[in-house]
């Protein structure tokens, strides 16, 4: 099993760099099922779960930021 990444202690350039990398995981692993040679199915449900997370950081991390521009434009 994969070692659990912890997208909370990730900057947003980290969390936009794993992000691509993950897509591109996931593209290859959806290439192989194509030509059935997918050896671990359930590698894609982790992935897109995972990318789900490093999208909600990523989020998170944007709106912080654009409420401490609003709280320094006050």
């Amino acid at each position: 099993m994969p070692k659990k990444i912890n997208f909370k202690e990730m900057t947003a350039v980290e969390l936009t760099t794993k992000g691509s990398e993950l897509r591109q995981e996931m593209f290859n692993l959806r290439l192989q099922q194509a030509t059935a040679r997918l050896e671990k199915p359930h590698r894609i449900r982790e992935i897109r779960r995972e990318i789900a997370r490093c999208e909600t950081q990523l989020s998170h991390a944007h709106n912080a930021a654009a409420k401490t521009q609003i709280a320094k434009k006050s």
